[in-house]
C-alpha cells in the first residue's frame, strides 16, 4: 500500500503544508501523471482542486514530465529537474523518475489551482480570521455596537433630569421663602 508525503503548496500566499497520506486517500493519486489535477479531500481540502507538479523517491530522485511511466530511467540532460549544470553546454546522465505515481514515490507535490477561502485555515493551520474592517459585515456590526451605546446615553440622560429637575425645584423653593 503506498504512503506519500504531499507537499500542497498555495499560490496565493506563498507557502507550503506537508501532510502525510495513506490508504485510499493515497490511492487516489496512483496513476496520476504531473499536471493532472485531483479533488483536494485526499489531503484534507474539501472544495478545493491540486494540481499535481512534480515528486521523489525514497532515494531522492526527481520525477520528470518529459519521461514516460512511473519507472526509473537515465536521461542525458542539459539541465533542468534533476540537474544543473556548472557550466554552459556541460550534459550529463542522471537516473530520473517517469512522470506518473507509482508505489516508489514518496513525496509528491502537488499546487492549489481551485478552490475558494484560506488554505490555511481548510488545513487547520490557522483560526479562521474575525470580521475585517472595511466589509459590510464589519460595518453592520459597527452600526449595532453605536446604536446600543447611544440608548445606553439616552438612558443615563433620562435618569439624570429627574434628578437635576428635583433639584431645580429645590432652589426655586427656598428662594421663594426666604
Amino acid at each position: 500500500m503506498a504512503t506519500f508525503s504531499v507537499v500542497v503548496s498555495d499560490p496565493e500566499t506563498g507557502r507550503s503544508f506537508t501532510r502525510e497520506v495513506d490508504g485510499q486517500d493515497a490511492n487516489r493519486f496512483m496513476g496520476r501523471e504531473i499536471g493532472e489535477e485531483v479533488d483536494g479531500t485526499a489531503v484534507g481540502l474539501d472544495g478545493f482542486t491540486l494540481e499535481i507538479s512534480g515528486g521523489s523517491d525514497d532515494a531522492g530522485r526527481p520525477m520528470r514530465s518529459d519521461v514516460r511511466g512511473a519507472e526509473l530511467s537515465e536521461v542525458l540532460l542539459t539541465g533542468g529537474v534533476g540537474y544543473n549544470p556548472d557550466r554552459d553546454g556541460e550534459r550529463r546522465r542522471v537516473t530520473v523518475r517517469g512522470r506518473e505515481v507509482g508505489e516508489p514515490i514518496t513525496q509528491l507535490n502537488v499546487k492549489v489551482t481551485e478552490g475558494e477561502g484560506s488554505v490555511p485555515v481548510a488545513l487547520g493551520e490557522e483560526e479562521p480570521e474575525e470580521v475585517e474592517a472595511g466589509t459590510e459585515e464589519a460595518e453592520e456590526t459597527e452600526e449595532a455596537e453605536e446604536e446600543g451605546e447611544s440608548e445606553e446615553v439616552a438612558d443615563e440622560d433620562e435618569s439624570e433630569e429627574p434628578e437635576a429637575e428635583a433639584a431645580a425645584d429645590e432652589a426655586n423653593t427656598d428662594e421663594t421663602e426666604a
